[in-house]
């Protein structure tokens, strides 16, 4: 038998094998390091790279319903490139690592779907735990509760304008509710926080509040490019040469125009924009001058960091620590036991 047949058969067994799983397949957040995954995945995204000895490999972010896990294929070959370039759907084997506090998947073996295989795009997708149609009707809710006409207005002609991308947008790239309808969920639990927190601290205007979260992030549709699964490719030219903050304001000044908004309402929603971010380095070259505008950055803060221990304590038995978070500062959560 000649090597071309032999290497046939030898192909022909490797794609038989990974055919097959053995038993139900774990999610990314299951998975602990120094444990073997194999699985099929969703690439969110990937890019050609080198090492510092010159080396080509494939830097890779692959995600399935539970989350996101970067990846690396060392073995670099025009073939495995194609496999990743052609297929949206992959079915890899490989090993979880640590690096720099984070996991990390070593792949080994990677092909694409096949007809054969019975999963779909639609079981790999992270999704926010809410319906779509209940998000969008609670966030309008809150809208209507506001009762300045004029912002009123504003806030529903906005969501108006971009209802059918909302519901689906992610609310970033990566990290913080980086999946399908992510930035609608993050933006109904910030308006459920900022409701029940205007309860404590009377001095608040809950029309800037509700309005300004509403509005402080609307703008990341602009700034990334993101299919119908809430997967995002790249950031847009405008995004990467402006930001989501930017484009905040502009939106509120281009649409507040249209309706003749009130000049100081405007420029105070602009402001609560500007500044939720907090500090110039994170985009905001204003601190809040506004008691609801610091309000605003809190509501995101606190939004944001419990979404990052929800995430990292999925799959985390009670009683045990998660590996270190480097979102938040490279610590070890805990699990408590369950009273």
């Amino acid at each position: 038998m000649g090597q071309a047949s032999i290497a046939d058969m030898l192909n022909d067994k490797n794609k038989e094998q990974m055919k097959k799983l053995s038993g139900p397949q774990k999610t990314i957040m299951e998975y602990k390091a120094g444990e073997k995954a194999e699985g099929f995945f969703l690439i969110k995204s990937f890019e050609i790279k080198k090492t510092t000895g010159g080396k080509q490999y494939i830097d890779l972010n692959v995600v399935d319903k539970s989350g996101e896990i970067n990846a690396k294929i060392w073995d670099y070959s025009k073939e495995t490139e194609d496999v990743v370039l052609n297929n949206a759907i992959v079915k890899i084997r490989g090993e979880i690592l640590e690096w720099s506090g984070s996991k990390q998947l070593k792949i080994n073996k990677i092909r694409g779907k096949l007809p054969q295989d019975t999963i779909e795009i639609t079981e790999l997708i992270p999704a926010a735990p809410v319906e779509t149609s209940e998000m969008m009707n609670t966030v309008r809710a809150y809208a209507k509760k506001i009762k300045d006409e004029q912002i009123n207005k504003l806030v529903l002609n906005i969501l108006d304008k971009y209802n059918n991308k909302l519901i689906y947008y992610p609310a970033a790239k990566k990290n913080h509710h980086s999946y399908l309808g992510g930035l609608l969920y993050h933006t109904m639990r910030m308006l459920q926080s900022g409701d029940k927190l205007g309860q404590v601290y009377t001095i608040l205007n809950m029309d800037y509040v509700f309005a300004g979260v509403i509005l402080h992030d609307i703008c990341k549709i602009l700034e990334m490019d993101s299919d119908k699964y809430g997967v995002v490719s790249d950031y847009t030219m405008e995004g990467k040469l402006l930001g989501h903050i930017i484009q905040g304001i502009k939106e509120i000044e281009a649409e507040g125009e249209k309706i003749g908004l009130d000049r100081e309402k405007s420029i105070v929603l602009q402001h609560m924009v500007l500044s939720h971010h907090y500090e110039p380095e994170f985009g905001s070259p204003k601190k809040p001058m506004t008691a609801e505008a610091e309000m605003l950055h809190f509501l995101d803060i606190i939004d944001a960091r419990m979404f990052d221990f929800e995430h990292a304590l999925e799959g985390v038995e009670p009683g045990q620590f998660t590996d270190k978070i480097w979102l938040l500062d490279n610590r070890n959560l805990y699990k408590m036991t369950e009273q």
